[in-house]
């Protein structure tokens, strides 16, 4: 994929508030980071039109508009100046193709979008949103957004790219809360020990926590994208139901699928029999605290929980009993067990050192675990910017052994599935005999090879 005649524009709300907004503890322990997501449009869009839109939206997003400083006690703020987001226009000479889950664009992807470092963020007149639309020969459209992940998770992300396309339709929206002083309030440490042992962080030493990020350049990771249909879904589920281990259990169908994804990979991994093999499960920790936080609070607010098995048993168990397994560790995450981790994060916060905070797995996190984050829910595919929705989004590849569940385009309750794995474990996961395990309950033909964009 190649582009030339690009443009750059500098967007602005055309209102500085002044305001030094004060990240929490959630936001600090991405880092500055930026995810890039992209959307494939049949019909071209409007680069004028949709610069103006964005001026308006970022009205009620400051601190998208804003940039980043580091604070006295090391923790970060977003300077609301107005200083703007960066749009770049592209034209690009090669046709638009059918992407989708047998044709993805990434690792092109993300030197397309032109990402920015995180070691060049803070304190620097670097951008925290940047857009860039690629005008494909013969009509259509590519839109790159990219985001800090210091400012936001992938709900609050997906909600300002759907505000931004109600703004682009001249229809209402909330009002987003950005006031992180909510979410810290409500921070409380664990009375019981039990509930402190199931925090998601860690506090560790320096060059412990410089040691787990220096891993993540250094494993060769690829992703194989793949759709399961509805029918599919509704065989798992019933398959999982009908072995649940007590009468009375329940699962949904993402409970299921995600049992299905790692029984398949404890197989493709094959570890010894009493090796431990751990899922972290991601979750939204605003659904779990209510009415106690705003339900337009934007910016991170995700915690995690795991759940093991030994790799025999994950290879052995009934599929019932591994999605009930994924369902209590979902559960895991009380409102006591969130509470006390905004505490315990603040506390870090104050003493200076929330840089050395990380996921209670991260050391080990290439060799014994895998991640899960389910976007099935969110509105991908109900995003219009004046051409109608797109027809395929794509999820970056990540550093970290990953699956990542997302809606289909059809909206039919499908689900498109991108698995990161090592890059050996990528290339078997292609072979017909791996695609018919993953499709166990449904027929599909092989992915195809590792046809890249």
């Amino acid at each position: 994929m190649t582009s030339t005649e690009e443009r750059v524009f500098p967007v602005r709300a055309g209102v500085a508030t002044g305001q030094r907004l004060r990240l929490s503890g959630y936001d600090l322990l991405t880092g500055p980071v930026y995810t890039p997501l992209t959307f494939f449009f049949r019909e071209t869009l409007d680069g004028a039109a949709l610069r103006d839109s964005l001026s308006r939206v970022l009205r009620n997003y400051p601190p998208l508009a804003g940039r980043l400083s580091r604070d006295a006690d090391g923790g970060l703020s977003v300077v609301c100046d107005d200083a703007g987001a960066r749009f770049t226009e592209a034209s690009s000479p090669d046709p638009m193709r059918d992407y989708g889950p047998q044709l993805r664009t990434e690792p092109v992807v993300g030197q397309f979008l032109r990402e920015v470092g995180p070691f060049r963020v803070i304190d620097r007149d670097t951008p925290l949103l940047k857009v860039r639309l690629t005008q494909m020969r013969g009509g259509g459209s590519i839109l790159g957004v990219v985001i800090n992940h210091s400012l936001a998770d992938g709900a609050s992300t997906v909600a300002f790219l759907e505000n931004w396309s109600r703004e682009h339709l001249g229809l209402p929206y909330p009002t987003p809360c950005h006031d992180r002083g909510l979410l810290d309030g409500l921070g409380k440490l664990a009375e019981d020990d039990e509930t402190a042992r199931d925090r998601a962080f860690i506090a560790v030493p320096r060059w412990r926590h410089l040691a787990a990020m220096a891993r993540l350049g250094l494993k060769r990771l690829a992703t194989v994208a793949t759709r399961f249909s509805a029918a599919e879904l509704a065989a798992m589920k019933e398959t999982a139901l009908a072995g649940l281990p007590d009468s009375g259990s329940w699962v949904s169908t993402n409970d299921a699928l995600t049992a299905h994804l790692w029984q398949v990979l404890g197989d493709l991994r094959d570890r010894p029999a009493d090796a431990m093999e751990w899922l972290g499960l991601i979750v939204g920790a605003h659904s779990r605290l209510g009415d106690a936080l705003p339900a337009d609070y934007w910016g991170n607010c995700v915690s995690n929980n795991w759940t093991s098995t030994s790799a025999g048993e994950l290879r052995s168990q009934p599929l019932g009993t591994v999605a009930r397994s994924i369902r209590e560790g979902l559960e895991a995450n009380t409102t006591a067990k969130i509470r006390d981790e905004i505490a315990f994060l603040n506390a870090h916060r104050h003493l200076g050192v929330s840089r050395r905070v990380m996921s209670v797995r991260a050391a080990e996190v290439f060799d014994t675990s895998i991640t899960v984050n389910n976007w099935s829910q969110f509105p991908l595919y109900r995003i219009d910017l004046g051409s109608g929705t797109a027809f395929w989004y794509e999820f970056p590849d990540l550093p970290i052994p990953t699956v990542h569940i997302a809606p289909t385009p059809g909206d039919d309750g499908g689900r498109d599935v991108y698995l990161c794995v090592s890059l050996p474990h990528a290339e078997e996961l292609r072979t017909p005999a791996w695609q018919e395990r993953l499709h166990a309950h449904g027929s599909r033909p092989a992915v195809a090879p590792a046809q890249r964009a």
